[in-house]
């Protein structure tokens, strides 16, 4: 079974579907005030790529690489629930890690949440460390702030 990744529009119904669950995952754990997610609308500015990852042409996840200025954020980092476990997670961020490095990006930064346990322990393995509040972001009980060197 193939994983592919491309740039892909989140506006397209793939990409909704994956927004989609993206969200409901986050609701299940985490109130509206506590979640700082861009929208569908929001991951087509400029500056920003929405990257799907498909097996065998079948959409599995997503994550948004965007450009701010001295460093990249993460955004929307998502796998359907039966395909956790098998890479597509890890696959998506080294490939926004390689994307990040080839529009000249030295930071990546991101925030999450702490009830995201396999979410964080992802960022950590691949090199990330919890860091203080950055961009237009405020210290907050409900989220966790990394960044890794490139």
């Amino acid at each position: 079974m193939t994983l592919a990744i491309a740039i892909e529009d989140p506006l397209s119904p793939d990409g909704l579907a994956l927004i989609e669950g993206s969200e409901a995952a986050l609701r299940e754990l985490y109130t509206p005030e506590e979640c700082f997610t861009f929208s569908p609308r929001e991951l087509t500015a400029p500056g920003i790529s929405f990257f799907v990852a498909r097996r065998n042409g079948r959409p599995e996840g997503c994550v948004a690489l965007c450009a701010c200025g001295d460093y990249a954020e993460v955004k929307r980092l998502f796998v359907i629930p039966e395909a956790r476990g098998t890479g597509t997670a890890r696959a998506l961020m080294t490939r926004l890690e390689a994307a990040a490095r080839a529009a000249g990006h030295k930071i990546i930064r991101l925030e999450t949440g702490p009830a995201l346990t396999a979410a964080v322990a992802l960022y950590h393995a691949l090199g990330y460390s919890r860091r203080g509040p950055f961009g237009p972001y405020a210290a907050h009980p409900a989220s966790l702030f990394m960044e890794k060197h490139l």
